[in-house]
């Protein structure tokens, strides 16, 4: 089947969202990425032990859903999900101090880079465990619906999860059930050290089977923010609106390894190059200013996004690590840690 002329593609960067929707956007990428840039500093300094899993060049499809959704829906996403905690109004110095294991951190230093999590925000946990989300996200999206509360559930995950079982799983009973959840795949290229393309017979990983499960397939720029943002508004009012889930392809490029420690040896020379220059923050800035967007206003955009990090940055690495006596605290549901049959 041909599910090349049945694809949606991106729209245009002159669709209308208003000037302080953008401004917001913009916003929210710039502090994605100078949080992700502190956060490797740190790692430099040994302040963050064990690994990490950056997002810089994947901060739009973050931002975008982050403003489209709404306070009370849903995040599940990955081991790289830094990025998606905080726009989700996640504090930069719960989400630093947890990532250097101390005491103010979102889980009091507990959980580390891959397990982030920020209940009051909707952010329902980071899953290290590939596929491991997506049915979880589907029963989420399914208590919405049994309730009636117009909540979303928005799972995000890498191209590698597209051939892990769950993926399918979830998608089939979501589109089964008419479940309000929208599952987004950030396409990077690579699942870990190995290209997407090398081990997938199709093009597009999870645009490509949408058909399989009765669902359109959706292709988006994933480094343009207006793109992603229109193309989450749709979805994500479809499913309000009991139309079931959607399946949402966001082609994007990691700048960095798979981990902190993957130099990244395995891409092609003068991939990166190429990327980087569709930055998701250049192409945004540029887009503000032929919009009439001042320079001024831009830079001190900027300025206030760097300060708040480094102000986020001086309350985590001020905090205490954790006490001893917290080592078997919140093991269980009712805050102990004996053994429950």
């Amino acid at each position: 089947m041909d599910t090349t002329s049945k694809r949606k593609k991106s729209s245009p960067p002159t669709i209308d969202i208003g000037q302080e929707t953008r401004l917001e956007l913009y916003r929210l990428q710039l502090e994605l990425r100078y949080c992700e840039k502190r956060a490797y500093d740190l790692f430099l300094q040994n302040l963050i032990k064990g690994t990490s899993h950056l997002s810089l060049g994947q901060e739009a499809i973050a931002a975008a859903f982050g403003v489209a959704m709404r306070p009370d829906d849903w995040t599940f996403c990955t081991y790289r999900g830094h990025a998606h905690t905080l726009a989700r109004g996640a504090s930069m110095e719960g989400v630093l101090g947890e990532l250097m294991g101390r005491q103010c951190g979102l889980l009091g230093g507990k959980g580390g880079s891959m397990h982030l999590t920020d209940v009051k925000r909707g952010v329902m946990g980071s899953y290290a465990i590939i596929g491991a989300h997506l049915p979880v996200a589907a029963g989420a999206a399914w208590s919405a619906q049994y309730r009636g509360t117009e909540q979303v559930a928005v799972c995000f995950f890498g191209d590698g999860t597209t051939n892990i079982g769950a993926f399918h799983e979830a998608l089939n009973f979501s589109a089964v059930w008419k479940l309000p959840v929208v599952y987004v795949c950030e396409n990077n290229l690579y699942m870990e050290y190995t290209p997407i393309s090398a081990v997938t017979a199709v093009e597009h990983p999870a645009a490509d089977r949408a058909a399989a499960y009765g669902l359109p397939s959706i292709v988006v720029d994933g480094n343009d923010a207006d793109a992603v943002y229109k193309v989450a508004s749709e979805a994500l009012s479809k499913a309000r609106a009991g139309g079931g889930p959607s399946l949402i392809e966001a082609m994007t490029y990691r700048h960095s390894g798979h981990s902190r420690a993957d130099p990244a040896k395995y891409r092609p020379e003068g991939e990166l190059d190429k990327w980087l220059l569709r930055d998701p923050l250049i192409i945004y800035r540029e887009r503000l200013l032929k919009l009439g967007f001042s320079e001024p206003t831009l830079k001190d955009m900027e300025a206030v996004a760097m300060g708040r990090v480094d102000a986020a940055t001086a309350i985590a690495k001020a905090s205490s690590l954790p006490s001893l006596d917290d080592i078997e605290k919140n093991v269980w549901a009712d805050g102990g840690s004996a053994w429950r049959n």
